[in-house]
């Protein structure tokens, strides 16, 4: 008997939602400091993860939830930068899940 495996779930640091980690976009800050958006969800570092939603985003910047997460204080520089990187992975990332949906329904 083959047992289903287990989705991996993470907490989006704004909205407070469990949510399985591949619908959720990780930050994470490297070992040398570095704040940056990790797609792969396999960089080295310490990873916060938020919901693919801008309205999530804007939530953690005003809350400052990524400083908490991230244990290191984020800058509005750092903020503006992630913002405009958001926008841009915000498609790429809406494409990709739904290519791992698809694949959900083959299995």
């Amino acid at each position: 008997m083959v047992r289903p495996r287990k989705v991996p779930l993470r907490k989006c640091v704004a909205c407070q939602q469990m949510m399985p980690k591949k619908e959720l976009i990780r930050i994470v800050r490297t070992p040398d400091g570095a704040i940056l958006i990790d797609l792969t969800g396999k960089k080295a570092g310490r990873g916060a993860y938020l919901c693919g939603k801008v309205s999530c985003f804007k939530l953690a910047k005003k809350s400052k939830a990524l400083d908490r997460a991230l244990k290191q204080p984020v800058g509005a520089e750092i903020y503006d930068q992630l913002e405009q990187d958001f926008i841009a992975v915000e498609d790429t990332f809406i494409a990709g899940k739904d290519r791992v949906d698809e694949d959900d329904d083959e299995a």
